[in-house]
C-alpha cells in the first residue's frame, strides 16, 4: 500500500503494490511458505551455507545480522545489473529476496545460475504463498499502530530492517523500505490474510485520508526520488557504477563477488556513460522516455524514463549521458543542456542528486 500526501493534500494515499520474492534460507530444515528459498543442504561435507552462496551472487553485503535488509544488484561477468531487488535476513541461514513482479522467474532463474559450483545451498520459489499490501507515506506508521500492537517507533523498527509483527491479528513479514521515497513498510503475508489485512488498514486510515494509489502514482514519485527501474534506467548493459549505484555494492569490504573486477576497473579508469536527472522548467512539456539529450549543442544521450513530477511541479527524466572519454562530475556540472522533446529542443537541467528529500530524512523518519 501507499500512503502519501504527495498526492492527495488531504492525507495520505494507500496503493496495493503486488511484489514477487523468494528466499535463501534454513540449513538442514525445510523450505517455509515465502515468497522464495534457498536453504543449505546438511550433510557428511562441509556446507557452503546460504550466506556464502549468496554473499557471491549479491554485489551488496547482504551478510549482515538477522534483521536487516538490503538494497543489492546481481552482477553478471560484464558488471552488468542482471538482478535489482532487496534481500532480508531472516536468520543465520535464512534469507528472504524480494524483487518485482514482473521479475520473479528471470530473477530466480539468475540467481540460480550463478550460485557457486558445488555449494550445498537450494533455491526454491514460494511466490504463490504469499501476498504483499505496501503501506508507504507520512501517515503510514499511525495508520499501521491503529492495527498492530508492535513497535513501530523509528528506534524500535528502523528503516532498512525486517520483523515479523502482527496486524489486525494476522502474521506478517514487514519490511522498512520504500520505492516511494516515504516511510512506509512492506507487508508480507500468507495469501489467505491478505483481505483481512487489506479491510483492517483501509478501515484505520479512512480517517487519515487513505485511498488506493496505482502504478503511475508511485512511477512519479519513484522519479522525483531518482529510484531506479530495472529494464529502463539499469539492466545487464549497465553496471552500478554507470547508474550511480557503486555505494549498494561491498567494494570496501574486500569480498569477492560476481562482477566485482570491472566495477573495480571503472571506478579506477572512469565510464563512458552515467545516469543523471533530468528537470524542465516549462510544466507543459511531457517526458515519456527516449527523448535526446544534447549538451552544447551536441547529442550524448538519450531519456531512459520520463514523468511528471506532481510534487515539484515539473517534468523529471532519467538518462544516461555519453561521451568517448569518461563522463567526470565535471562534465556533467558544466555545458548547456537540452532534450528534443516532439522534435523541438527544449531547456533542462542536469542533477545528479535526488530532487525530493535528498538526505533521506523522510523514509528514515
Amino acid at each position: 500500500m501507499l500512503a502519501c500526501d504527495r498526492l492527495e493534500p488531504a492525507g495520505a494515499a494507500i496503493a496495493i503494490a503486488v511484489r514477487r520474492g523468494f528466499a535463501p534460507g534454513k540449513v538442514g530444515k525445510p523450505v517455509r511458505a515465502l515468497p522464495a528459498q534457498l536453504f543449505a543442504k546438511a550433510g557428511p561435507r562441509p556446507l557452503q551455507d546460504a550466506a556464502a552462496a549468496l554473499g557471491w551472487v549479491a554485489a551488496g553485503n547482504v551478510e549482515r545480522a538477522p534483521g536487516s535488509l538490503t538494497y543489492t544488484q546481481m552482477l553478471n561477468a560484464k558488471g552488468g545489473i542482471e538482478c535489482d531487488l532487496t534481500v532480508a535476513r531472516l536468520a543465520e541461514d535464512e534469507f528472504y529476496i524480494v524483487t518485482g513482479t514482473g521479475f520473479a522467474t528471470h530473477d530466480l532463474h539468475w540467481i540460480a545460475r550463478a550460485l557457486p559450483e558445488g555449494a550445498r545451498a537450494e533455491l526454491v520459489d514460494v511466490t504463490s504463498g504469499g501476498a504483499v499490501l505496501s503501506l508507504m507515506g507520512p501517515k503510514a506508521r499511525e495508520i499501521l499502530a491503529r492495527v498492530c500492537p508492535d513497535d513501530l517507533s523509528g528506534a524500535g523498527f528502523p528503516f532498512g530492517t525486517a520483523r515479523r509483527i502482527s496486524v489486525a491479528g494476522c502474521p506478517v513479514l514487514a519490511l522498512r523500505v520504500t520505492y516511494v521515497g516515504e516511510l512506509g513498510w512492506e507487508l508480507h503475508l500468507p495469501t489467505e490474510f491478505a483481505v483481512t489485512v487489506y479491510e483492517a488498514l483501509m478501515d484505520a486510515g479512512a480517517p487519515l485520508g487513505l485511498v488506493n494509489a496505482g502504478y503511475r502514482a508511485i512511477e512519479t514519485l519513484r522519479l522525483e526520488k531518482g529510484y531506479r527501474a530495472w529494464g529502463a534506467d539499469i539492466g545487464p548493459d549497465h553496471t552500478p557504477v554507470e547508474a550511480g549505484l557503486a555505494w549498494a555494492c561491498k567494494m570496501k569490504s574486500g569480498k569477492p563477488f560476481l562482477g566485482r573486477e570491472v566495477l573495480e576497473r571503472q571506478l579506477r579508469e572512469g565510464v563512458r556513460k552515467r545516469l543523471a536527472t533530468f528537470t524542465v522548467a516549462d510544466p507543459s512539456v511531457i517526458l515519456l522516455g527516449r527523448e535526446t539529450i544534447y549538451r552544447n549543442g551536441e547529442r550524448v544521450g538519450w531519456l531512459s524514463s520520463g514523468g511528471h513530477g506532481h510534487t515539484l511541479g515539473l517534468p523529471i527524466g532519467l538518462g544516461y549521458v555519453r561521451q568517448p572519454g569518461p563522463v567526470t562530475d565535471a562534465f556533467l556540472t558544466s555545458g548547456t543542456w537540452e532534450l528534443e522533446v516532439a522534435s523541438e529542443r527544449v531547456p533542462c537541467r542536469l542533477h545528479m542528486a535526488p530532487l525530493y528529500d535528498p538526505a533521506g530524512a523522510r523514509v528514515r523518519a
